[in-house]
């Protein structure tokens, strides 16, 4: 085990996440493959791939998510992105990149994972893939959301009204991290 945190973080959320899908075990046992790399796959220079954190955001009503049209790609996904320096764990990396993107303060993370995705980007210069942990989090009563220089828009959607174009895997995620905070 390194001494990286968030590096010893990633590697304990996989190991004790019990996923449902054939999917999802598989994208687990290719992120703990990764991570025997050691803590550089937790950063975005990583060619082959690197670990990121991304949150779905849940409305106080529990009844809508945030959804933001990326800036890059132009479709519909949640909020998220690659860990930093100073991140510690996988959770807290979801929740710092929800803050920053939805502009929305006292967000609470949910530690569980609810799902875990790869795809392909070119975010390094090149072809590469995101290892993409996600979680769930609760926005306040009265949260106002505002659009940061990564995104085009941001959106409360119900889940039988979602937004078209949705990016891959995104949809799969929403109904566990509304049940997350259910009443």
């Amino acid at each position: 085990m390194t001494g990286d945190p968030l590096h010893r973080d990633a590697v304990r959320v996989l190991t004790g996440w019990a996923p449902e899908s054939e999917r999802d075990r598989a994208n687990r046992q290719r992120a703990l493959d990764l991570l025997t790399a050691g803590p550089d796959t937790l950063r975005r220079g990583h060619a082959p791939g690197h670990v990121t954190s991304s949150a779905v955001v849940v409305h106080a009503d529990r009844e809508r998510v945030l959804l933001c049209l990326h800036g890059r790609f132009h479709q519909w996904c949640q909020v998220g992105g690659h860990c930093e320096d100073g991140d510690t764990t996988l959770a807290g990396a979801a929740l710092r990149e929800a803050t920053e993107e939805s502009g929305i303060a006292g967000l609470r993370v949910d530690p569980v994972l609810i799902g875990f995705d790869i795809h392909p980007v070119t975010c390094s210069g090149g072809p590469s893939h995101h290892f993409d942990a996600r979680f769930a989090v609760l926005a306040p009563p009265g949260a106002v959301e505002a659009v940061s220089e990564e995104s085009d828009a941001l959106g409360w959607f119900r889940l039988d009204a979602l937004p078209s174009p949705l990016a891959s895997a995104t949809e799969e995620v929403l109904a566990p991290a509304l049940a997350r905070f259910a009443r």
